[in-house]
């Protein structure tokens, strides 16, 4: 597991303490892709991670608390080579390299990918803060990808970020087909770019800057 997994309980955890909650989000996780998120209970993951039942909600109030835990893990996992992975001359290029790699890597694991928005999206106020995290953190990568200033960055970190939750539906819940929904996030984040450039002065706009 990646060491710079962000973490939302409050207290300080012993390195002990730390492995078990990983160990506790490793077995969700595994659960998920053997299953889904109906194979996930608070019972199966105590089995798989070796605790007693008691020890899960110590660290997750809820199941979807839990699997909300693994969505930030797998952010993590699929974002943590950026540079590699937002390959790209220009910001538009950086940005739908990471967008369509995003979707892809969801559609080839849609049994666990549909575990966790079902978890993200539901409507369970324990699962507020892990969320916040998650969503957080996919706009530091989006912002990171597009690496150039634009104007209103905030605005298009909230935009495009809805456009990526909304293409993980379509290929975990819509079941519809990797490369169309990759086709779409680019055009989305083309267009949403472009929007945000459309008041530059022409010399800011394409990054040659001006004097």
């Amino acid at each position: 597991m990646s060491a710079d997994v962000r973490f939302t309980v409050t207290r300080t955890l012993t390195k002990d303490q730390q492995a078990r909650r990983e160990r506790l989000i490793d077995a969700a996780w595994n659960l998920a892709v053997e299953g889904g998120y109906a194979a996930v209970t608070m019972h199966d993951v105590a089995d798989r991670a070796g605790v007693a039942r008691a020890t899960v909600y110590r660290y997750f109030a809820t199941k979807d608390h839990l699997l909300t835990e693994v969505a930030a893990t797998w952010a993590h996992r699929v974002t943590d080579d950026i540079d590699a992975l937002a390959v790209g001359d220009t910001p538009v290029e950086r940005l739908t390299a990471l967008l369509e790699r995003i979707v892809h890597v969801a559609a080839a694991n849609v049994t666990l990918t549909s575990a966790i928005i079902q978890a993200v999206t539901a409507d369970d106020s324990s699962v507020d803060d892990s969320r916040n995290v998650v969503f957080l953190f996919l706009r530091d990568r989006l912002s990171a990808a597009i690496g150039d200033p634009v104007p209103q960055r905030e605005d298009v970190e909230v935009v495009l970020g809805h456009v990526l939750l909304a293409a993980l539906v379509s290929v975990a819940s819509l079941h519809r087909p990797a490369d169309e929904v990759a086709a779409i996030v680019r055009t989305s984040g083309r267009l949403v770019l472009a929007g945000a450039l459309a008041g530059q002065p022409p010399a800011a706009a394409d990054g040659t800057g001006g004097e």
